[in-house]
């Protein structure tokens, strides 16, 4: 997926994969995925997903600072 946020393209194909965070089973409509990524320049987004019910019922991308990535990262421990 891309998407262009204040002229910055943020793109899941030609950006560097993180980490997953994943809630609840596969099929279940309140559940979702949340995948940390890290552009060449060096920014990070989120890109999200989820079920009819979830907190993301449609896919998007997310623009995180730096300290926000890590403490995401470190929600996941």
């Amino acid at each position: 997926m891309k998407k262009v946020i204040c002229k910055v393209e943020y793109d899941t194909e030609a950006s560097e994969f993180i980490s997953k965070h994943v809630f609840g089973e596969f099929g279940d409509p309140a559940g979702y995925e949340e995948c940390l990524f890290k552009t060449e320049g060096g920014k990070f987004f989120l890109y999200t997903h989820g079920g009819a019910e979830s907190k993301y019922p449609e896919e998007g991308i997310k623009r995180m600072s730096t300290q926000n990535a890590e403490a995401w990262l470190n929600e996941g421990k």
